[in-house]
């Protein structure tokens, strides 16, 4: 019981993330072969295509009478994602992907702290 309470405080601390839109990390390609420079964006997966055999098969069993016939998923009990980060050397442009933990909101900003436009002495 007590590791559920603290992992219950440990998720509440993740609420939001903000990471930097660039980093260094290792690039295994041949030309580098080191720790580079990557840029750093959030990754989006692509549209679903309609030849994809997957989806054939899920268009041909639903045509005709009979209704829905795979299970429609309804039972959603995540609140979160885990964030997918799709890194790409400044160098040779190799992309890598990568991910972090859950999180409720995620930003990618610049590195260093924000000054407030008007300071307060």
């Amino acid at each position: 019981l007590k590791l559920q309470f603290l992992y219950l405080i440990e998720e509440d601390s993740h609420t939001m993330v903000n990471y930097p839109k660039s980093k260094k990390s290792y690039c295994a390609d041949k030309s580098c072969n080191t720790h580079t420079n990557h840029k750093v964006v959030q990754y989006k997966a692509g549209k679903a295509s309609l030849c994809a055999q997957g989806k054939r098969r899920y268009d041909a069993k639903q045509k005709g009478f009979g209704g829905q016939t795979k299970p429609v998923f309804h039972k959603k009990a995540k609140t979160t994602k885990k964030i997918s980060l799709k890194l790409q050397c400044v160098k040779c442009k190799r992309v890598k992907l990568t991910h972090i933990k859950r999180c409720k909101h995620f930003e990618l900003a610049d590195q260093g702290r924000k000054k407030s436009k008007d300071p307060t002495w």
